[in-house]
């Protein structure tokens, strides 16, 4: 008898980072592909599957000095749609179907982000890739992830980061930072934890949509993760 999934959709939000491995920007192939074959490993168990990456891995507008605020972040939307084509080539080539949607309208690139249509693209076991975060400047991808895993009713957002969870201080500076296994939306915005943003913190809260953040460093985390096991630190 298979294992029963606890979650049936998830969020999995992805930082750029993460997809350029150890050499920290650009791609790594063999990364992307290690975390593809966890997806397709939830897939296989019956989780509709929705993604959301950052560009960081090739474009960070926050510090990019006296460029125009909302120009910077125009740009890094368009690295994000890098990263969505990306992981979707991978998936592909691994036998998962996957269809990018992107908050900008690029119909040569992407689909235009729709609603119904990426629910519709979950329910047939499609994996759904969202480019271009809320496609708003001022607004990170972490808020775009709240959006979407809100809009598409995703049952918890997994937020893959490289620390274990979350953690009362740094833990590469403290080393006796204590990791909660639990925490509530009140207690990360009060106490600043570095969570994702205070926008998408509010807008989970608001939504009642619980967050899991869990180290990515073994991508087989994530299906761990949708299996129950107790892993990272979950904020409800």
């Amino acid at each position: 008898m298979k294992p029963t999934p606890k979650y049936k959709r998830i969020l999995l939000k992805l930082s750029g980072e993460v997809l350029a491995g150890e050499q920290k920007t650009g791609l790594d192939f063999d990364t992307i592909e290690t975390v593809c074959q966890s997806i397709k490993k939830c897939v296989e168990a019956g989780v509709q599957v929705a993604v959301v990456i950052g560009g960081g891995n090739f474009w960070r507008g926050r510090s990019s000095g006296k460029m125009d605020r909302t120009r910077a972040d125009h740009m890094g939307m368009l690295a994000t749609v890098i990263n969505c084509l990306a992981l979707a080539d991978s998936l592909e080539q691994i036998g998962v179907t996957a269809r990018v949607q992107t908050a900008v309208e690029m119909p040569k690139v992407a689909e235009p982000y729709i609603r119904g249509k990426a629910i519709r693209h979950l329910e047939k076991g499609r994996v759904v890739i969202f480019g271009c975060g809320t496609g708003n400047p001022f607004f990170s991808t972490d808020t775009g992830a709240s959006l979407r895993a809100a809009e598409i009713n995703a049952d918890i957002i997994f937020k893959a980061t490289n620390v274990d969870g979350v953690y009362d201080s740094d833990p590469r500076k403290n080393p006796d930072a204590k990791l909660y296994s639990e925490l509530t939306f009140g207690e990360i915005l009060s106490h600043h934890l570095s969570v994702m943003d205070m926008t998408a913190a509010a807008m989970c809260q608001d939504n009642e949509m619980p967050i899991l953040v869990f180290n990515l460093t073994d991508p087989e985390n994530i299906y761990r993760a949708v299996m129950g096991e107790a892993i990272g630190t979950v904020v409800k």
